[in-house]
């Protein structure tokens, strides 16, 4: 595997998101293709698609990333009223659909990210968005039973939300080492480790202080759902995509066999296949 380096973007952005928080967008790709909208997940940012923005898709799509409220090179407010109100992750989305003028998209959500589709819907409908990919994504959390939310995840994010700052970097080290099936090649770890830290701990434990169900959405969407899933993951569990298979009816699945966490890290030739794929079947 190719280690992450980042292809430089044709196109950054400045995007007013919700509550006026500015979020930094990038792109990549054929201007003139279908456009596919990466999100990424809890205390990551637009660098975890590093390998999709610099390979393959990159010659047929237009490829948008950017980083969420309080991570990467987006704006970050300390305080949880900025990460707690789902409307606030809505507007964040739409305002980047909007502001990139990105016609029907395919969305690609990974981890936290599920929720974050989640809440666009909820609040905007389907109607500006061509599809969705699920990777490794979240869809309930409930505190204090966290079902279907894994070790991988629950044995560090605390420790991760900790102010100190010793405390976080071995919590953040312990999770980057379970998030995957088989170690990270160093320099995807190094950049992984780094997108990490400038995440604030304030922010992480914000991030899952939500109580969030989702059904409500997926039992309702008619757009097409890809559902990627590693069958090691232990950070969000196989059982949460199995959830997603059972309440959404557009939803197909693809299982990873011995991937964790990253399967467009993992097995990135697949992913991406798959993914060129299923945009291309979408009218």
């Amino acid at each position: 595997m190719e280690h992450m380096v980042m292809s430089e973007p044709a196109t950054t952005y400045d995007v007013i998101g919700g509550g006026g928080v500015r979020l930094h967008a990038r792109e990549w790709g054929n201007r003139q293709g279908r456009p596919i909208l990466f999100i990424h997940g809890w205390s990551a940012s637009h660098v975890c698609w590093s390998h999709q923005m610099s390979g393959r898709l990159a010659e047929e799509f237009r490829l948008v990333a950017f980083d969420n409220r309080g991570h990467g090179m987006s704006e970050k407010p300390l305080g949880a009223e900025n990460y707690r109100d789902p409307q606030l992750w809505a507007d964040d989305l739409a305002a980047v659909i909007d502001q990139l003028d990105l016609d029907r998209p395919v969305l690609v959500a990974w981890s936290y990210g599920g929720f974050i589709v989640s809440d666009y819907v909820r609040a905007y409908g389907e109607d500006r968005i061509g599809a969705v990919n699920l990777v490794g994504a979240a869809v309930t959390m409930k505190p204090p039973t966290f079902d279907h939310i894994g070790p991988g995840f629950l044995g560090n994010a605390p420790d991760a939300s900790m102010p100190d700052l010793a405390t976080n970097i071995a919590a953040i080290h312990r999770f980057l080492d379970v998030c995957t099936a088989e170690p990270l090649d160093p320099h995807d770890w190094t950049a992984a480790l780094a997108w990490n830290m400038v995440v604030p701990p304030e922010v992480r434990g914000a991030l899952i202080s939500r109580e969030i169900n989702s059904d409500d959405v997926l039992t309702t969407l008619s757009v097409p759902v890809l559902v990627t899933h590693g069958r090691s993951d232990t950070i969000v569990l196989p059982s949460m995509a199995e959830h997603v298979l059972d309440v959404c009816k557009t939803a197909t699945p693809s299982w990873y066999d011995a991937v964790g966490h990253m399967p467009f890290v993992e097995d990135q030739t697949r992913f991406d296949q798959e993914l060129t794929e299923f945009v291309n079947e979408i009218v």
